[in-house]
């Protein structure tokens, strides 16, 4: 076997009664922070609006905490932005993310036998 080509790998994911904050959440409230819109958000990840707050509301059901505040209209049109539970999970998963990825990649399988 060609070992050369290997490399270690891992998701990393929080999970709360049965509801995963992984890749996927953690990019899409990224986005909302980053655009002010869950609109904005969805559009760049290639989902509907409504694909977009399902998953974030099903989280904030799950984790038993709000996620995102919506702003009605007006003149700027609304928007969204991250409550402040929300800025500290994404903190938490990229730290945590950071840390576990750091670990396998020091990992060096080309010492390993299969």
């Amino acid at each position: 076997m060609d070992d050369s080509c290997l490399r270690p790998g891992c998701k990393v994911w929080f999970e709360k009664d049965g509801t995963a904050f992984g890749e996927g959440l953690f990019k899409l409230l990224t986005l909302i922070e980053k655009r002010g819109s869950i609109s904005a958000a969805a559009l760049e990840m290639g989902m509907s609006y409504r694909t977009a707050w399902g998953k974030v509301r099903k989280a904030e059901q799950a984790w038993g905490v709000k996620l995102v505040d919506a702003f009605v209209g007006g003149g700027s049109g609304g928007g969204s932005g991250l409550t402040p539970e929300a800025g500290e999970l994404i903190k938490k998963f990229r730290e945590y993310r950071q840390l576990i990825e750091s670990v396998v990649h020091s990992f060096d399988i080309n010492k390993t036998t299969f």
